[in-house]
């Protein structure tokens, strides 16, 4: 008899499961608006009723869906650590990396984009739990480094926006125009964290005096 209910509820967890499956590609090419129960239905498989005995509305599966997306709790621990000791360029390359790492869910991208597009009730959740969790964590970190005067004096969360709007401007390239990347991944994310911590221009050559000793 507990075998039975066992495998009773593995089936209803891999039922479950593909029915997300099947409703995360449609609503990363469709968007949540242009995907129906019926659709979602045919892709997993099984009955439109089935769709709902797991999930009573389409809001029902798109939640799931998106719940089961954003983690990025223990990435955040990473980054508050390397924060505590003051590590600028472990703070900036973990973001980066992870922000453009080559194995990244492209469907997670196109969610987001949609859910954002149709003005869908969920996007607040998606972007407060996936950007603004790394907007805030960022620009805290600037912010404490300002005072402490090893940046020096910006708005910490304009800084944080024009950062990972760098990084996020990349994977849009590569994952929604198919750009290819033509550089290493650790190349990629070494570069953009040079370019925001030193910029673009180039340090002074050093002048020499007429001793032919050189100042700075």
């Amino acid at each position: 008899m507990t075998r039975t209910i066992q495998r009773s509820r593995q089936s209803s967890q891999e039922r479950q499961a593909s029915l997300i499956q099947a409703a995360t590609t449609l609503f990363a090419q469709k968007g949540f608006n242009g995907t129906t129960t019926k659709e979602i239905a045919r892709a997993a498989g099984v009955s439109e009723a089935l769709v709902f005995k797991h999930f009573p509305t389409k809001r029902a599966l798109y939640t799931a869906i998106l719940a089961g997306k954003v983690t990025v709790s223990e990435l955040l621990s990473t980054i508050e650590a390397a924060a505590k000791q003051q590590e600028d360029r472990r703070v900036f390359t973990l973001i980066a990396g992870y922000r453009i790492r080559p194995k990244a869910d492209a469907t997670f991208l196109r969610l987001l984009l949609f859910s954002a597009l149709e003005g869908h009730e969920l996007s607040d959740m998606f972007f407060g739990k996936h950007h603004k969790v790394f907007y805030d964590h960022l620009a805290a970190y600037i912010h404490t480094r300002v005072k402490d005067g090893a940046f020096r004096r910006v708005d910490p969360l304009l800084a944080a926006r024009a950062f990972i709007g760098m990084v996020v401007h990349h994977r849009l390239l590569h994952e929604i125009f198919g750009i290819p990347m033509d550089r290493s991944y650790d190349d990629t994310v070494s570069t953009y964290v040079d370019l925001f911590l030193h910029g673009l221009v180039a340090a002074p050559a050093p002048r020499r005096t007429k001793k032919g000793r050189t100042r700075a």
